[in-house]
């Protein structure tokens, strides 16, 4: 690998999207730390210092931004509206026929729904955003800090206005910087931001664990922790390249006199089909309520319960609702994002089919026994990842934002070996020797 990124780095227009990709990185991480107005700036970093990693029901969110949103941040909702807003396209596009129609139209449906989940990500920055200025000014941001009512000394209407507009144009920047990567440089941009900011947090985490650490000053947790981390990524690395491949076969076909097809090839079905979207689902899903119960007044008896069991992440029923919701989530973004009906139609048309398996109907179902029976392990794995942190809160004491958590192994593995994929393809097609040398 570091043999192709030193060939990459001698090869002139290669070296220009590496460089140009990596001054965008250095941009985005220079937003994460510009305060917006408004802020008491020295109130945010005593009451980070006192939360001491313990970021509570914001850790999620905190992680897709680098650190920025507890900093309060120009970048502080990082590019999690455009996560949501991706998501949520994406369902729709099940549930409405215009969308799918759009969907099926090629480059320029694309286009317009690419166009669709801008708009819906400028309104869930401006949702956010509010609630993100709410929260502050209530103190809920910072549970237990003597000064978490101080964050937002100016409680006037216009100041709001000027701290909501502040982030939501943060998110339309970060938007733009990630298509930039996407037309200038290399890979997706937007996974690649939210691979550096993820990647940003690693350091004071594990340096976080050293420091709680007892054994030989926590050098002892600190390598346990780094090759627990290790052993993860072998394992996410295997799983997510894992596939079954189901052998198609093309019959053959004269066209004029022209003869088509008579060839042979597979459909790749990841065992994880659904990437790291259960996790985030089930993870945003338990947020509900904790959320919800936070912001209620009074002392009532529901939200006693919910406090007592969904607000820690080492209570047996909290375990026991994440897992079945990630495999649940895992089950439900599979068929709504693989339809085997088209596929097998699809097939029929160009004249495919599955040896020993009649076109049609029989295929559809062939392939939806098959999708099933890959799934579930895909989804017990993503469960069990995702538990990691779990695992960790029990066994080190460590905050609830462990450095290799599921969802965080998870989109650093997968960004990284796609990114590593496309500098490997772009190689190929500048240094391909051939048979002539």
């Amino acid at each position: 690998m570091l043999t192709a990124f030193a060939r990459a780095f001698r090869t002139p227009d290669l070296r220009k999207k590496l460089l140009f990709t990596l001054g965008i990185i250095v941009v985005y991480r220079v937003g994460t730390h510009i305060p917006i107005p408004g802020v008491n700036y020295q109130a945010v970093q005593q009451c980070v210092k006192e939360a001491s990693g313990n970021q509570g029901l914001f850790g999620l969110v905190n992680m897709f931004s680098g650190g920025a949103l507890l900093q309060i941040t120009i970048f502080a909702l990082g590019i999690m509206p455009y996560i949501t807003a991706s998501i949520i396209l994406q369902l729709l596009t099940v549930v409405i026929p215009r969308l799918e129609a759009l969907k099926k139209e090629g480059q320029a449906g694309t286009t317009k729904i690419t166009q669709y989940t801008r708009y819906l990500t400028v309104a869930l920055a401006i949702l956010q955003g509010t609630g993100l200025v709410a929260t502050a000014r209530s103190g809920a941001l910072f549970n237990g800090c003597s000064v978490a009512t101080g964050i937002v000394p100016d409680r006037a209407i216009f100041t709001t206005i000027t701290m909501v507009v502040c982030m939501t144009a943060g998110t339309a920047v970060v938007m733009w910087l990630g298509e930039l990567i996407t037309d200038r440089g290399i890979g997706n941009g937007m996974s690649i931001l939210m691979f550096i900011s993820i990647a940003a947090t690693f350091p004071s985490a594990l340096w976080a664990i050293k420091k709680q650490g007892t054994l030989a000053g926590g050098w002892i947790e600190f390598g346990t922790v780094i090759l627990v981390g290790l052993v993860m990524v072998g394992l996410v690395v295997f799983v997510e390249q894992a596939q079954r491949r189901v052998p198609v076969q093309y019959a053959k076909r004269m066209i004029g006199r022209r003869s088509y097809g008579g060839t042979s090839t597979y459909i790749p079905l990841k065992v994880n089909q659904a990437g790291v979207i259960p996790v985030i689902f089930a993870s945003s899903l338990l947020y509900i309520p904790a959320l919800v119960a936070q912001f209620s007044g009074g002392n009532s008896g529901w939200k006693q319960w919910v406090q007592q069991n969904l607000t820690k992440g080492d209570h047996p029923l909290y375990i026991t609702l994440y897992f079945l919701l990630i495999v649940f989530f895992a089950f439900f973004y599979v068929a709504i994002s693989f339809n085997p009906e088209e596929v097998a139609d699809n097939m029929k048309k160009y004249g495919g089919f599955i040896p020993g398996i009649r076109a049609g109907r029989p295929t559809a179902e062939y392939l939806s026994y098959v999708l099933n029976r890959i799934t579930w392990p895909g989804s017990l794995y993503l469960g069990l990842i995702a538990l990691v942190p779990t695992m960790a809160l029990v066994g080190f004491g460590a905050s609830q934002n462990f450095p290799f958590g599921g969802t965080s192994i998870l989109i650093i593995v997968g960004v990284g070996l796609e990114t590593v994929k496309q500098i490997e393809s772009q190689l190929q097609q500048r240094n391909y020797e051939g048979f002539l040398r």
